[in-house]
């Protein structure tokens, strides 16, 4: 849709010989090269600003600045499409990159010391806790009997203690002993730091879900992670990785603090498609709450896939 209202823009400013040359070259590039639409946009922005013939038309933007907050925003319906239908034309962009670049953080200090102190809060506003807390206990994403992985962990999984008593098993992996502890909703839990080993501790095919909550931005090797996690589900099992624009900016790495959340959600693609994890079905989805198609509150994303 937002293609074809750049497209109509275009028509609008340039003669029909002009428009149709502009056409041609549009489509050349996106067949040859797979583009996503923010991609698309880009380069019909530049076709026509290169033209002496052509006149700038406002091309629709996917975000937009909240005023309250001044934070970067996606439009309605741009997370869900900020992720490949076919990678098979996508490139991993994460390769060849210097890890050491995209993954430095602020504080480079030790993650055991920032994680000494117990957290017993929560990083999202009460209205984006109920809708997550509901989100992850329906029978979508929970079923009765599954096996639960909550990676990176705290002191709440968001699982409501109805549907916690329907599981056979909720491990919890986290940083604090006292959070861990304090999460009734857990049969089991670890304390590890998988910036220093992203080894997960289970065996192969343990779990029928892996959760991870408001975390993916910490993590300094998301793609051995995710490797793993692929490793630990059992076939059809189903990864789900939640996000918002909310974090420890000391602690989140380079290629997120960056980035927007479009661009958050693709990126939570890549780590999962070029992890060799075996995932398929690679989907975003916007959670956030939305009042005449701006977020109210915090923002809330999911990217989720299903191991083959």
């Amino acid at each position: 849709e937002q293609r074809n209202n750049s497209l109509k823009m275009l028509h609008k400013s340039v003669n029909l010989s002009l428009f149709l040359i502009a056409i041609l070259r549009l489509s050349e590039s996106w067949s040859s090269t797979r583009q996503n639409r923010r991609d698309l946009l880009k380069t019909l922005s530049t076709l026509v600003s290169s033209s002496p013939y052509l006149a700038m038309p406002d091309v629709a933007l996917a975000s937009y600045n909240d005023k309250k907050t001044g934070t970067m925003l996606p439009d309605e319906g741009e997370i869900s499409t900020s992720i490949p239908f076919d990678w098979s034309g996508v490139e991993n962009p994460l390769w060849g990159v210097d890890d050491q670049e995209l993954f430095t953080r602020l504080d480079k200090a030790s993650d055991k010391e920032f994680y000494n102190e117990p957290r017993l809060v929560e990083h999202i506003d009460e209205n984006s806790v109920k809708f997550l807390t509901e989100f992850i206990s329906s029978d979508k994403v929970l079923a009765n009997g599954d096996s639960v992985l909550d990676l990176c962990s705290s002191w709440t999984s968001h699982i409501d203690s109805v549907k916690g008593r329907e599981l056979k098993r909720v491990s919890g992996l986290g940083m604090n002993s006292l959070e861990l502890s304090s999460n009734k909703i857990l049969t089991d839990w670890t304390v590890k730091d998988l910036n220093e080993n992203p080894k997960l501790p289970y065996d192969d095919s343990s779990f029928n879900v892996v959760l991870c909550q408001l975390s993916i931005d910490y993590l300094t090797r998301p793609i051995e992670v995710m490797k793993e996690v692929g490793r630990v589900l059992v076939p059809g099992g189903r990864v789900f990785v939640f996000f918002s624009n909310r974090l420890f900016l000391q602690k989140a790495v380079a290629l997120w603090t960056g980035a927007d959340d479009i661009d958050h959600a693709y990126t939570v693609a890549c780590y999962l498609q070029f992890s060799n994890g075996g995932f398929q079905n690679i989907a975003a989805q916007d959670l956030s709450t939305r009042k005449k198609g701006k977020v109210v509150g915090d923002p809330l994303y999911v990217v989720s896939a299903i191991k083959v």
